[in-house]
């Protein structure tokens, strides 16, 4: 089978694209850097020509909220728009746990636009909404970083690796599209601040660290409930300290 993966040279999509390949499928990469651009629609005919399946996976350059606002509901658009005209059966899109709950971001605000848009397309469609990567922490240390000081949220948090995203993203683009909505998300639930700061300590970071139960997450109010899956959830099985070991022995090799 024919899949396509936009963004397929990204975290994601590179790790998605080798997992379909082992599986036996025609798993084809593309992405601006081989002409291949949802923003604009530009060789997305081409790409999709012969295939059954789309996985969308792709991110915006520039994360200002208007940006990103536009950049979601283009990309959408243009894709089911290709989809639709080059018979593709199944559209699947990648998007993030706590999407509705979390308007207060422009991000968020983005990925539900993306997800509407997918959902009037007129394709059948399915939803992955995954928590966020273990390879985010990092960024969300340095967005939360005042003077030095990282200033961590401690509302309930259960990330998840991005290899265990690719790997479940695997079984819904070989499956019938379900019209509807999956959640996924690592094994371990704790406070943010909890992770993050273990990363820090992982890579030796001097940095201060305060818990702070009002700082938000870059800036918009969440809660405990916020950014967690929900009972119906499919669990992965990677566990963040074995997630960190296995960059502590990368960073050694």
């Amino acid at each position: 089978m024919k899949i396509v993966v936009l963004g397929g040279t990204g975290l994601i999509g590179r790790q998605l694209v080798a997992e379909l390949a082992i599986l036996g499928h025609d798993a084809v990469a593309a992405s601006p850097k081989n002409g291949v651009d949802s923003m604009t629609g530009a060789g997305l005919l081409v790409a999709f020509a012969g295939a059954q399946v789309v996985v969308d996976v792709t991110n915006p350059k520039s994360f200002e909220d208007d940006a990103v606002l536009d950049f979601f509901r283009s990309s959408a658009g243009n894709t089911a728009a290709a989809a639709r005209n080059a018979g593709v059966g199944h559209l699947l899109v990648l998007s993030i746990v706590g999407t509705d709950r979390l308007q207060n971001s422009g991000y968020f605000r983005g990925k539900l636009a993306q997800e509407q848009a997918l959902a009037d397309s007129g394709v059948p469609f399915t939803i992955v909404r995954a928590t966020q990567f273990f390879e985010f922490l990092g960024t969300i240390a340095e967005g939360h970083t005042r003077e030095g000081v990282a200033h961590l949220p401690t509302f309930a948090f259960q990330p998840i690796a991005s290899a265990d995203v690719a790997l479940a993203l695997a079984h819904p683009a070989t499956s019938q599209p379900m019209n509807g909505i999956i959640e996924i998300a690592g094994p371990e639930r704790a406070p943010l601040a909890e992770f993050v700061a273990t990363w820090l300590s992982a890579q030796d970071d001097p940095r201060g660290i305060v818990p702070d139960e009002g700082a938000g997450y870059f800036g918009a109010p969440a809660d405990d409930s916020t950014l967690v899956p929900g009972e119906q959830a499919r669990l992965l099985q990677t566990r963040f300290e074995a997630w960190l070991d296995r960059q502590t022995q990368k960073a050694d090799a």
